[in-house]
């Protein structure tokens, strides 16, 4: 139960660091505070990501949900980074990053197919 609501507090850290860097209110940020908000961010996303790492499902139920939640992220990730890629492409001012990170994903989810698949 510990593990579940520190992932929950680290996920909310993560969302408002995020926000914080979006600056929506045009917050006056200077260089230096940005800088530690990005340091802060990757930190956070560093243990964000050993969280998912070493989740471990108990039984076939929440193996089940493992797979829907991992689903969902994917399918809501890449429709997010598709529409930017196509409102992007009609102001003819395409950032390379979203179509790179659309492959690695998508090459990741390809790559880890293959290696459970062997493994198993």
């Amino acid at each position: 139960m510990l593990n579940k609501l520190q992932e929950i507090f680290i996920s909310i850290v993560l969302l408002v660091l995020l926000f914080l860097m979006w600056n929506p209110m045009h917050m006056g940020m200077g260089s230096s505070v940005e800088m530690l908000v990005v340091l802060a961010i990757a930190v956070a996303f560093a243990i964000f990501a050993i969280f998912i790492w070493r989740e471990k499902p108990a039984d076939e139920r929440e193996e089940a949900h493992f797979s829907f939640a991992g689903r969902s992220a994917f399918l809501a990730g890449s429709t997010f980074l598709v529409l930017g890629i196509v409102m992007q492409s009609f102001r003819h001012s395409l950032d390379i990053w979203l179509v790179f990170t659309l492959g690695i994903m998508i090459l990741a989810k390809a790559g880890g197919l293959l290696y459970t698949s062997n493994k198993n």
